[in-house]
This record gives C-alpha cells, structure tokens and sequence, in this order.
C-alpha cells in the first residue's frame, strides 16, 4: 500500500470514529509507528487531521473550518464527479446561484458552454473564473469577504437575494443530517446560504459522503427544503436512505 493509500484509510477511519491511536493504526498496517506519526503529520499539514497526544481527531472535532485552498486539495475525484451528477440539474436557461466552496467550483468549471444561464454567485473566485464565459451572464454579490471560505458575507449580500427569483440554487455545506439540516460554521455565512435557498424555485445540495457525518454551529436550511442531494459513492447506503425518507431525491455518483 502507498503512503498517499494508507493516510486516506487514516483519514476515513479518524472521520468515522472521531480519532485514531498511532499503536493501533501501526499494527493494523503492519507498518512501525513512526511511519503512522509520519502519515499523521503529513495529514495534519493538509489541515484534515490534529495531532493529539498518541493519535490525531479529525478538525471537524474541533469545530475548526479548514482554509479554502486546503479544503480544495481533498476529495477531488469525489467532487470531479459530483459536480458532473450536478449538470443534470442545469435549466435550459434562466438563471441560478451557484454557492461559495469548492465542491461547487468544480461545477463552475463544468459548466456548458452551449448554454445561456445568468449565473449569481458569492465568490470572487468563481466570479472570476465564469466573467469571461460569453453564454453566461454573471452577478457576483458584494459584501464582506471571509478570508477562510472567500465568499461574500452581511447585509451588502443579503438585500439583492431577497429581491431575486433563481431557478435552482446550487448549495454547498460543511455538515448535513437528517435530524439538525445543512449546516456551517459561521452565522454570517450561514445567513447567506439561507437566503440563497429561499430564492430559489430548487435547490441542489453539493456534498461529498464526508459531509454527512457533521454538524456545525448555524443551521441555514432543513433537509426537506432540499430537492435533490449529490453526493458520491462513499455515502453509506443506509444514510442514503434515511436522507430519502425525509424528502430530497438523492443521488451518488
């Protein structure tokens, strides 16, 4: 097994369980415990795992919101195939939100160019990466930026959603179940997502499987305020089904 291999088996098992011991992982790998403390330190630079005395937990219980670039670097495939599922959702034309994150920025860049969509965002980096799309006419609303997500926050944001009508609004989240909804860390943050979901006719929730073992502080909308969940094939079935059972059509590709 490679060491990129064996950290990512760390990675699932620390998420799954809420920690991990070094003299377990060792013997379960059949590999030393300094190679396990040299996985976790590597773990821990891309900002997914804390090192604690004897093991390591995973940030999420920390209640520690890792940086964008750092949130960019992991489960890519998952959210490559993602944001593919996502372009079924896609109106012919008309218009949608697409949310600050980075499983959603890949739907950005999938986005078809053969279709004309006005397209409103809270992100300069996704604003910036859709202006020069000719298909595409792109509102991107002002506010605070947050430095750790870079998406526009408080009151300059919030006042043009509440005038607007979308045909879907593509949400991300940082935690999502059944009985506590989508969640995020911050309020501010959590404020404009909720106002996202209310402009719009249908939403769409962008998450890959490790999302739904989390919940955050501030809760911006509820499960049955979901129309479709995107997600990938890590998503236990079992939870599949119990996300079913509350409303949205959920989808693991």
């Amino acid at each position: 097994m490679y060491a990129e291999e064996r950290q990512q088996e760390i990675l699932c098992e620390a998420r799954a369980a809420g920690r991990v011991d070094v003299v377990t992982l060792a013997e379960r790998f059949g590999v030393t415990t300094e190679t396990i403390r040299r996985d976790l330190t590597a773990l821990e630079r891309s900002g997914v795992l804390r090192r604690v005395h004897g093991g390591a937990i995973p940030v999420e219980r920390l209640g520690f919101e890792p940086a964008l670039a750092t949130r960019d670097e992991v489960m890519t495939a998952e959210k490559e195939r993602i944001a593919k599922a996502a372009l079924a959702e896609l109106p012919e034309d008309g218009a949608i939100i697409i949310d600050a994150g980075t499983t959603t920025g890949r739907l950005v860049q999938a986005l078809p160019v053969d279709r004309e969509l006005t397209v409103i965002v809270n992100s300069p980096p996704l604003a910036t990466a859709l202006a020069t799309r000719a298909n595409l006419t792109v509102f991107m609303l002002g506010g605070r930026v947050r430095g750790r997500t870079l998406a526009t926050v408080d009151d300059w944001a919030l006042r043009p959603l509440a005038e607007l009508h979308v045909d879907v609004a593509f949400m991300a989240a940082n935690g999502c179940s059944v009985a506590k909804g989508l969640t995020t860390p911050d309020p501010a943050e959590a404020a404009i997502k909720r106002a996202m979901v209310t402009a719009a006719q249908r939403c769409v929730l962008l998450a890959d499987h490790t999302k739904f073992a989390n919940t955050y502080l501030a809760r911006f909308a509820a499960l049955q305020e979901i129309d479709v969940v995107i997600s990938d094939m890590g998503l236990d079935s079992g939870v599949a089904a119990e996300l079913a059972a509350a409303g949205p059509e959920v989808i693991r590709a």
